[in-house]
């Protein structure tokens, strides 16, 4: 996983699946990214085949955190799969999904 700043913003890419075996350390590695000045989280999904519910439970956490800095969580190009997951779970009305 690759967490770089930009601006104002915390870019995350090479998510490769998400689930209870490091849904939490994912969510406390991007915490632990944000600085005063970043308010918003880009996490970058093409290239993630899997995700359950606690990876889903850890994106709603993330968002919490962002909207509490005044912020938001935008998903970049989920794969088929995980889009599917989104539209299932209705979470596609929740975050902002950008494709790229």
């Amino acid at each position: 996983m690759n967490i770089q700043p930009q601006g104002n913003t915390v870019a995350v890419s090479g998510v490769t699946e998400l689930n209870a075996g490091n849904a939490g350390s994912f969510r406390d590695q991007v915490r632990a990214a944000l600085t005063e000045a970043q308010n918003n989280i880009d996490i970058d999904l093409s290239q993630m085949a899997f995700v359950d519910s606690a990876g889903l439970g850890a994106l709603v956490a993330l968002r919490k955190t962002a909207g509490e800095r005044n912020g938001r969580v935008r998903l970049i190009n989920p794969s088929p799969h995980v889009q599917q997951i989104l539209e299932l779970t209705r979470l596609h009305r929740v975050f902002e999904i950008v494709r790229l």
